[in-house]
C-alpha cells in the first residue's frame, strides 16, 4: 500500500507549497482510512498504518528541517514552532491510540478518536499554512529550494 496517495506527488517550489500539498496528501489517506473503517476496521488497519508513517514524515520534514532552520535564523525557538510541536505531540498521542483501538476492534472508540484527531489536525494545518509557513517562507526565502530539498529526501526511520 506504500505510495497509495503519492504518486504523482510533484516537488513544490516554496516550502509553504511543498508542506501544504504534503498536508492534503495526509488528509487523503485520513479520509480513506475513515470510509475503510465505515466498513470494518480490519479493513481500515493498513490505510491507518500508512496514515501514521505519512503524518510522521510530514512532523519530521518539518521538526528536523524547516522548523531547525527557521529557528536557526530567527532565533524564535519557544515561539510558534514550540506550539506546533507540542500539537504533534498531541496527535502523535491520539494515532498511536486509534492503531491501539483498531487492534482492539472498537469502532465507537475508533471513530471518537478519529474526529477528535481530525479537528485537531484542521486547526493545526490551518494555523501553519495561514501563519508558520508564510512566516518561514519570509525568513527562509534564499535557501528555499535548499530546505524543500531536504526535506524531500528526509528519511525517517
Amino acid at each position: 500500500m506504500a505510495n497509495y496517495f503519492t504518486e504523482g506527488t510533484k516537488k513544490m517550489s516554496t516550502i509553504k507549497e511543498y508542506l501544504s500539498n504534503d498536508h492534503v496528501k495526509c488528509d487523503q489517506l485520513f479520509a480513506a482510512m475513515e470510509d475503510a473503517a465505515s466498513n470494518s476496521l480490519a479493513d481500515a488497519q493498513e490505510l491507518a498504518q500508512e496514515f501514521v508513517k505519512e503524518t510522521e514524515h510530514h512532523f519530521q520534514m518539518e521538526e528536523r528541517v524547516m522548523f531547525a532552520e527557521f529557528e536557526q535564523k530567527t532565533g524564535m525557538t519557544q515561539g510558534p514552532t514550540a506550539v506546533m510541536r507540542q500539537e504533534h505531540t498531541q496527535m502523535r498521542a491520539l494515532m498511536q491510540q486509534i492503531l491501539e483501538v483498531i487492534d482492539a476492534d472498537d469502532k465507537n472508540k475508533f471513530f471518537g478518536l478519529t474526529e477528535t484527531l481530525m479537528i485537531l489536525l484542521q486547526q493545526h494545518n490551518m494555523k501553519e499554512e495561514q501563519m508558520l509557513y508564510p512566516m518561514a517562507q519570509q525568513h527562509l526565502m534564499a535557501e528555499s529550494d535548499r530546505i524543500v530539498e531536504m526535506m524531500d529526501s528526509l528519511i525517517v526511520e
